[in-house]
């Protein structure tokens, strides 16, 4: 097992990480949701402790424990006062060595995801999105959110999430960082001694190979909501790909801040936007580029022909040293605040060590922004800004037009 530790005297917390490489990446469409599932009920009572001695060990500590998977990972996190860094360590190590998947637990947890999944699904922007992703992928994991899917959910068994468990926690696939007023040499001691038990499990979860075929026609989505949601989704390079951190500061130019193109254009120009942006996310296969836009229902038409508009002209023209310098200084300024606290320098720490780009990605990260060149910008959106899928929610209009 990997374990990173960052000294930082100069706050009075300590933040763990402890990151699988397991997510919904790995699953398919009739697992769905099975790693979320997993990692809620993994802290939810241990050989030791029901769950509510795990939430008031951690809160003696002066801090918290949870776990949540995402695409790419799963996290185990937790936060103490500077000084209780081992026993925290302690506990992490209880959740991931000793978890007794309590019957009642599971119900529990199994109610609030179906919950979550139901409130996805009535929210006009997340119902949306998720369809850009079905769309956009198929049949490839990325097209389903962590939390899975209601069917899948709704039919997972103990026995399933423990056989999930075994498989997926072995120390070659783990990445435990560690940040905050600690001392180095004792925290790789002790997460040595702590962790030793750890197995080595036979079988690892593999990524299903399916080749991307994003839908061509526009896709209605009629739905009673007070606001209609435009989302036109690109294909977009993984992290590690060079082209990455280009367009990356094309997002910024199209939907970052107040003064990004689609803000000034579409809401403060012509009214047509309540909320807009681009979605870029951060994938170790095809990443998604997502520009969207929150309108009333009557100007979709006019609000997607404008969205569309404006990748057109950035795909046409060439943009100015001086949006190009905004753009690189938006995403820095968004990547250090997303940075600020221990438990996010540790997160960030492990879940790029993990997935192989490094522990010190963001920091090769910023260099490579600040390397961007319109030059980069007009070669990205030639190149990824092609084929859109675009997703239209709306209410259903009058007399079915």
């Amino acid at each position: 097992m990997t374990v990173l530790v960052r000294e930082d005297p100069g706050v009075g917390v300590v933040a763990a990480s402890l990151q699988v490489r397991a997510g919904s990446l790995f699953e398919s469409e009739a697992t769905a949701g099975l790693t979320n599932f997993m990692q809620r009920v993994l802290v939810r009572g241990t050989a030791k402790r029901s769950a509510l001695a795990m939430i008031e060990a951690a809160e003696e500590l002066g801090g918290s424990l949870d776990a949540s998977a995402d695409v790419e990972s799963t996290e185990i996190r937790g936060t103490a006062i500077a000084r209780h860094w081992e026993p925290l360590l302690a506990l992490v190590a209880e959740a991931v060595l000793e978890p007794t998947f309590p019957a009642a637990e599971i119900e529990r947890e199994r109610r609030l995801v179906l919950g979550q999944l139901q409130t996805r699904a009535d929210n006009p922007f997340p119902r949306a999105f998720d369809t850009a992703l079905r769309d956009m992928y198929g049949s490839h994991p990325y097209a389903w959110p962590p939390l899975g899917r209601p069917e899948s959910v709704a039919q997972m068994s103990r026995d399933a999430l423990v056989a999930h468990y075994r498989t997926v926690y072995r120390p070659d696939r783990m990445v435990l960082a560690v940040s905050g007023n600690v001392p180095r040499a004792p925290v790789l001691a002790a997460a040595g001694r702590l962790f030793r038990r750890l197995p080595a499990a036979p079988g690892v979860p593999t990524v299903p190979t399916t080749e991307l075929r994003p839908r061509a026609e526009p896709r209605i989505v009629e739905r009673e909501a007070r606001q209609a949601q435009v989302l036109i989704g690109f294909v977009a390079p993984p992290v590690v790909h060079p082209d990455y951190a280009p367009v990356r500061v094309l997002a910024m130019v199209l939907g970052g801040g107040m003064s990004s193109r689609l803000f000034t254009e579409l809401r403060d120009r012509r009214g047509l936007a309540y909320s807009v942006g681009v979605l870029a996310t951060a994938r170790t296969g095809p990443a998604l580029f997502a520009p969207y836009l929150g309108t009333a229902p009557g100007n979709a038409d006019a609000a997607l022909a404008g969205m569309l508009a404006e990748v057109a002209r950035i795909r046409a023209e060439v943009i100015g040293e001086q949006e190009l310098a905004r753009a690189r200084a938006y995403l820095l300024g968004t990547l250090a605040m997303d940075r600020r606290t221990s438990a996010r320098l540790a997160w960030h720490l492990a879940f790029y060590e993990l997935i192989g780009a490094g522990w010190d990605w963001p920091q090769r990260f910023a260099h490579a922004v600040e390397s961007v060149t319109i030059a980069d910008i007009a070669r990205v959106a030639q190149r990824y800004l092609v084929h859109p899928t675009v997703v239209v929610l709306r209410p259903p209009r009058e007399g079915g037009g």
